[in-house]
């Protein structure tokens, strides 16, 4: 045996016993003839204290050393009670050096996180060590575990589905595998296990779900990870969006009060739709913990003579800013420019009377109008966005998020859930002029068939997302489980239906021998960890993750291969 326990497991009652423990060397302290070692492994840290130089002949930090000796109580001055084991530690009687290490470590392990994060990456398996990151791979799998428990508590079935399959424009681009058997032709990394799911559905199972991987070509950010990421896939059959909410509600509340340390929305989360939110927040993935609401000035405007709102959709945003310097009001006029805002109107309520540049183009009656309309109270600044239709909630959004947190209205210790409804179903491409999906084409439109008669753009999906404190944490929907419909649906945004039968046909034949109404959800365990750890990046809650650019720097992937390896792929590089 290498130890007889882990570095985080001695107490006073061990006093006396021989102990051997093995790990990692932590630090190393030359104290006049005694030397005292840190050891450390996955459980804790325990001080050894060595009386022989000689014991730790080759040995440095980050060495991987085994020792044998007794544990005995540390006397009154030495004690370290901020560790579990610091009342302790084992006079070492023997050392074998089990794994000897560079002198020169490219970073300190206990200040990883503040080095470049590209050589963080390279030598991950040292970035792994220090037990900040630690914890937060521990946690992952914690919840982990805890999510899987929670769901086969509900009566779901864990059940895998492919990692090899076919491409399917599902909005990102696909991962292609080539296939050696099949000359010419390509496999595809799932960007989701959408049509599985709901084959399992033709097939018969109720409740299905997995921590499912899923693989799409798309650029990082601080809350999505390039390549791959994992989610909760969970489906049911016989079921409207309401009973998957429910399940959502009780699996994410359940988890983040286990896991969280922070107070937690109780159920039931609140249904925002889709329109209300872009209005009320600027945004489809609002933080609720900040109080302040959009209000839309448009028809009052309508009346004013102002030129730079005429003809414009007008928001407005009251927040107190009683007491702030002329400084608070020049950061949000820069902060707005930054964002594209051509300038940042506001009126401030002082002393009964509105005060500022857009106050003196309202007449009494209309600032006494906006004062009692807004319910604006003494100190009150009413800030104004106006831009173009496609453009002023993102905007309006962007402001309240900054008013928000530089006024100190969010609550961070809190939670706070909602779900967003009532989707559009089709948006028009720009670009294109053509109808799209806007959310998941595999959804059901409200009213069915007859719903798609209409105005494409006024067409509603039973489509929902789960959004925690600004960040949407799960899509899904109510699934489209008629061909008549599908066909219909996808019609309208411009497949023919030979290329439905095509890129959908395993799915589209199935829904003619049987189908049963279903619904799903797939919340993000990458992203409900990071909010879990307080982690403002998914890669500080992923163990091995690509960086920024999509490169595995510890393996060098994506790298070249050898000629033979495309020859049996049937694969030729053409460089630019």
């Amino acid at each position: 045996m290498l130890r007889t326990h882990t570095c985080g497991e001695l107490r006073r009652a061990d006093i006396g016993r021989e102990a051997r423990l093995s790990g990692w060397v932590e630090s190393i302290r030359d104290h006049g003839g005694v030397k005292f070692v840190d050891l450390r492994d996955g459980a804790g840290v325990t001080q050894i204290v060595l009386h022989d130089d000689g014991m730790l002949r080759g040995v440095n930090r980050e060495a991987v050393i085994s020792v044998t000796g007794t544990v005995r109580e540390r006397s009154e001055d030495t004690v370290n009670p901020k560790r579990e084991t610091g009342y302790v530690e084992v006079l070492a009687d023997s050392l074998e050096l089990l794994g000897a290490c560079r002198a020169m470590l490219p970073f300190e392990i206990a200040e990883s996180r503040q080095t470049r994060e590209d050589v963080r990456l390279k030598y991950r398996y040292l970035d792994l060590r220090n037990p900040e990151l630690r914890r937060n791979i521990e946690l992952r799998a914690r919840v982990i575990s805890s999510l899987r428990a929670r769901m086969e508590g509900l009566g779901f079935l864990e059940i895998q589905t492919p990692i090899l399959t076919a491409s399917s424009p599902e909005g990102a681009r696909d991962y292609l595998v080539p296939s050696r058997k099949h000359s010419g032709k390509f496999y595809a990394l799932p960007q989701a296990p959408q049509q599985f799911k709901q084959l399992l559905m033709v097939a018969g199972f109720d409740k299905y779900y997995q921590i499912a991987p899923c693989f799409r070509d798309e650029d990082a950010r601080g809350d999505r990870s390039p390549g791959e990421f994992y989610q909760l896939d969970f489906e049911m059959a016989f079921a409207e969006q309401e009973d998957v909410l429910r399940v959502a509600e009780e699996v994410l509340y359940g988890v983040f009060t286990e896991f969280g340390g922070k107070d937690v929305t109780p159920p039931p989360f609140k249904r925002i739709p889709y329109a209300e939110a872009m209005l009320r927040y600027g945004t489809d993935k609002p933080d609720l913990r900040n109080p302040l609401v959009i209000r839309d000035l448009t028809e009052f405007f309508s009346n004013v003579e102002f030129p730079l709102f005429k003809g414009k959709p007008v928001r407005g945003i009251a927040a107190d800013c009683s007491g702030k310097p002329r400084s608070f009001f020049d950061a949000s006029l820069k902060f707005a420019l930054e964002i594209g805002m051509k300038g940042l109107g506001y009126v401030t309520l002082t002393d009964g009377r509105l005060k500022g540049p857009i106050g003196k183009f309202l007449t009494d009656d209309r600032r006494r109008e906006l004062i009692e309309g807004q319910e604006l109270r003494e100190g009150e600044t009413l800030f104004f966005i106006c831009d173009a239709a496609d453009a002023v909630d993102k905007l309006s959004g962007g402001i309240r998020s900054w008013l928000g947190e530089n006024l100190g209205l969010i609550d961070a210790d809190a939670f706070d859930f909602c779900f967003i409804v009532d989707f559009p179903m089709y948006s028009r491409n720009p670009e294109t002029g053509g109808y799209e999906f806007t959310h998941n084409p595999f959804s059901m439109p409200q009213g069915g068939e007859d719903a798609l008669d209409g105005d494409p753009e006024r067409v509603l999906a039973w489509q929902y997302d789960a959004v925690c404190n600004g960040a949407e944490l799960a899509s899904g929907a109510v699934r489209n489980h008629s061909p008549e419909v599908m066909k219909r649906a996808f019609e309208i945004a411009g497949y023919t239906e030979d290329e439905l039968e095509r890129k959908f046909g395993a799915l589209y034949t199935a829904f003619r021998y049987g189908a049963p109404p279903h619904a799903g959800m797939a919340p993000g365990i990458d992203r409900m960890i990071m909010l879990l750890a307080g982690e403002d990046t998914i890669r500080d809650v992923t163990a091995f993750p690509l960086n920024g650019n999509a490169q595995d720097l510890m393996l060098g992937a994506p790298g070249e291969v050898t000629a033979r390896q495309l020859r049996e792929a049937n694969i030729k590089v053409a460089c630019n």
